[in-house]
Parts: structure tokens; sequence; C-alpha cells
């Protein structure tokens, strides 16, 4: 993970780092689900296969992606 000083003289993780970590844990805790962060869009996205076939589901936030994965997958 790529880290810059922060005020305190701490590490602290960079925003692309932070995106990547937390593509990284939605992907852990949904097995098959890819997930990623649109540099270009600024928007969440994950490809979430289904048993009709897969869904690519775009999001403001990390928070709204997980919920959207959440309601198609039927967890909860």
């Amino acid at each position: 993970m790529t880290a810059e000083r922060g005020t305190a003289g701490h590490d602290e993780p960079t925003p692309a780092a932070l995106r990547a970590a937390t593509a990284r844990a939605l992907q852990e805790t949904f097995p098959g689900v890819r997930v990623w962060y649109g540099e270009a869009t600024g928007s969440w996205w994950a490809m979430v296969l289904l048993r009709d076939g897969p869904r690519l589901v775009e999001a403001p936030s990390a928070e709204r992606l997980r919920e959207e994965i959440v309601n198609l997958r039927g967890f909860g």
C-alpha cells in the first residue's frame, strides 16, 4: 500500500490505496463479486454473478455498493 506523510508526521494511505483496500475487502466479503472504483466516473462498480447471469452495479459510495450487492444476492 502506498503511503504519504500526514500532518502529524505519520504515514497515511493515499486515496488510491484506500480505494484499493476497500475494493479488496468487498471482494473478500462477497466471493465471486468483482469490485472496482471508476476513476473516470467517480463511482464504485461491481460485477455480481446471479443465477440469471451477471449484473453490473454502480453506486456513488462503497457503502451504497455493499447495500446493492446485499440486495441483489439476498443476503442480510
